[in-house]
Formats: C-alpha cells, structure tokens, sequence
C-alpha cells in the first residue's frame, strides 16, 4: 500500500508584463533609495565663484540665484559634445517650469562668444555662463583627470547669511532620468540598436 502522495505544489507561472509590472516597483523603490542615500551625503560650503556670462560680464555665483534661494546648475560639455547638446535642448523647452521653483542655468566650459553663438542657433532659453578659466567644474567634482568637462547638475543652497551651499550633485549619460528620449526610446520594437544625437537631421517630407 502507497503512502500519500505529497500534493504538488501550484507554480506560479509570471506573464511578461507582470514581471514587468514587478521590476517597475522595484525600480521605484529603488529610486526612492538612492534619493535617500543621497541626502545624507554631506553638504558642503563653497567659495562665491565668479563666471562670464554671454555678453562678457562677470557674474558670481550668488547672483545666478536671483530671488530664489536654490539654484539648480547644470555643468555641460560645450559646443564640441553632441549628447551634452541633446541634454540642454530638452532642458531648454522646460525652462520657465524650472525657474518657478528655483533659479535654473546652464554652465559650460566654451568662452561666452562661442556659447552665445551657439545658445543662439539652438534657440535655448536658460541662462548661461561661461566657466572659462575658473576651477569651478573641477572643484565640484565635474572634471575628470585631464581636466577635461564632465556633464551633470549641481544643487545649491543660499543661505540667510549669504554662505553658498553645494547640496547635492549627479550626473548625466545616457539613459539616465534627465534625458527623456532614452526611455521613449526604449519602448521601440528597435530598443537596444545604436543611436547618437546629431547637431541636426535631415527633415523626412511624407508624401500623400
């Protein structure tokens, strides 16, 4: 005589989109995590830097706050990077959305001749300033060995005091959460095949 069969246990059989639907919330809390461990990452005081802006003056980095008293900064590459191009148009578009919550720029390492002349052929409309020959990138932590640019966003805080506060920094690639082409892009049956931002493309003219 047999013994009892042990019952099989139910498999639990995961359809692609509710894994899909899984690795999403992972990802969100995941997300919220790095939020987290990025704030407790110390804040640092920094010097009041003083920059070129697109018409040859020197402004410091106290003034880009204007009214507000947190300045969102963004540290591009210049004219010669394409993908840092593809960041500031999209930012560009978002711009007075940005200054309602705080002071918005764009920093780049070009001399304001070139960095207005190219602002101006983009059609951008955040404010610039010119990092030429000041160790500012390289001091916030957006120059690699050979000194040479790195893109990203810097946080500052002003004080009541005036003391200029670096709160928090990230950085920029593609993929990333300040790019939204990418994951549009992502959702093509063609995801996964190479592609690179150009200056500009050729118009596609669909006839009927």
């Amino acid at each position: 005589m047999g013994g009892l069969s042990t019952p099989q246990k139910t498999k639990i059989i995961m359809t692609a989109e509710q894994e899909l639907f899984q690795l999403t919330d992972d990802l969100m809390k995941l997300r919220a995590k790095v939020a987290e461990v990025r704030r407790k990452i110390p804040a640092a005081e920094v010097q009041d830097y003083t920059m070129t802006g697109m018409s040859g003056e020197k402004i410091k980095l106290s003034e880009m706050f204007g009214s507000k008293n947190e300045l969102i900064l963004i540290h591009n590459m210049g004219r010669s990077c394409r993908y840092c191009t593809l960041w500031a148009d999209g930012l560009s578009s978002s711009t007075k959305h940005f200054e309602s919550r705080a002071a918005f720029v764009l920093t780049t390492p070009d001399d304001h001749e070139t960095a207005r002349k190219f602002a101006m052929e983009r059609g951008w409309q955040f404010k610039m300033y010119s990092t030429e020959g000041t160790s500012f990138k390289c001091d916030m932590g957006f120059a690699n060995e050979k000194n040479d640019p790195m893109p990203g966003v810097s946080i500052f805080k002003k004080e009541a005091d005036g003391k200029i506060i670096h709160v928090t920094k990230d950085f920029f690639g593609p993929g990333d959460d300040y790019c939204s082409i990418w994951h549009f892009f992502d959702l093509l049956p063609s995801a996964g095949e190479t592609w690179e931002p150009q200056y500009h493309y050729i118009s596609t003219v669909h006839k009927h």
